[in-house]
């Protein structure tokens, strides 16, 4: 029984030592690129040659739009949250769909509208999304408020956010309001197209891990990985929010 235990001591210790190693290197790879997330792919070409061109773009704007969902974590963070229990594609087609619905609706009037906010605030909110999806994952709810919360209508609320989120990076643009429509929905068609493509990454790589045994043994750790990363987008942006002035 004693050699039970301090085998089972063992292995619990060499699973904490995991997690800290995983949670130490998220957190190092989201500090070390820190000035990216508060930019969030709005290089100085891109905004360049936005600024320098007028009228109907569709293919430009359709590669921005791919390029920002490719480069964009926070949201790959959370899509990776939503399908990580999911097995079947229509259930993943039915979660997707919803994000896509929210996202491509607020990014749409954001920017059509030019509705201001501030982008560290809406990001520091896309942030808290991937926490509440990792604790989702993780039964957080069910133990704590004895309730399960609505993960449809939560996709497409947070796809709200997430569409604001972009509208924030669309207008620093600053594109011309010649074709001003057709360009939006050419940059959302492209977010569309790169979401499919990292989600069908994200989808391989789950597939072959649900394969292993280690899948059930480190999907609670995974999560926690995946709500400390959540934490961190979000302190990182609120900092970004109390420390830049003002314009």
């Amino acid at each position: 029984m004693n050699k039970t235990l301090t085998c089972g001591s063992v292995d619990r210790a060499y699973r904490l030592r995991q997690s800290l190693i995983l949670l130490a290197l998220i957190c190092a790879a989201l500090l070390a690129c820190q000035s990216a997330a508060l930019a969030h792919a709005v290089t100085q070409g891109d905004k360049g040659y936005i600024q320098e061109i007028y009228g109907v773009k569709f293919i430009p704007f359709m590669y921005l739009g791919a390029k920002h969902m490719m480069t964009g974590y926070d949201h790959l963070l959370f899509l990776a949250g939503v399908i990580f229990f999911l097995y079947r594609l229509k259930h993943i087609g039915i979660y997707v769909s919803l994000f896509a619905i929210g996202h491509s609706t607020t990014m749409i009037i954001g920017v059509y509208y030019n509705i201001t906010m501030s982008s560290y605030l809406i990001d520091a909110i896309i942030g808290l999304s991937v926490v509440y999806k990792a604790l989702d994952n993780m039964g957080a709810y069910q133990r704590w408020f004895g309730f399960q919360p609505n993960t449809k209508i939560a996709t497409l609320i947070f796809g709200l956010f997430h569409g604001f989120g972009l509208a924030t990076k669309v207008q620093e643009y600053d594109i011309a309001s010649d074709g001003l429509l057709t360009n939006l929905v050419a940059f959302n068609i492209g977010v569309e197209i790169g979401q499919l493509l990292a989600l069908a990454v994200i989808l391989i790589a789950m597939s072959f891990w649900r394969r292993s045994a280690s899948f059930w043994t480190h999907a609670y750790t995974a999560n926690v990985v995946m709500m400390t990363a959540g934490f961190v987008l979000t302190g990182m942006h609120l900092t970004g929010y109390f420390i830049t002035p003002a314009s």
